[in-house]
């Protein structure tokens, strides 16, 4: 069920709908002030990742390491 994004030429206001059949944009009005048909805007992908923090790298020389976490630096 796509969200749809819409302009009202009356009043500028911006709104999103959840349009679940076809045809049931026709009957729509602005939130705002309640002019009929208001103007389908383009509307921008947007997507949202629930990601933990990245894992720390693994050590370039194994776990025989004399100094720890002290690999690479100079």
């Amino acid at each position: 069920m796509p969200i749809f994004e819409y302009k009202c030429a009356e009043c500028d206001h911006r709104f999103e709908k959840l349009i679940r059949r076809e045809g049931e944009e026709a009957g729509l009005v602005c939130p705002a002030c309640g002019a009929a048909s208001p103007a389908k805007e383009l509307s921008t992908f947007a997507a949202h990742a629930n990601a933990r923090a990245a894992a720390p790298a693994p050590m370039p020389c194994g776990a025989a390491c004399p100094t720890p976490g002290l690999c690479g630096r100079n």
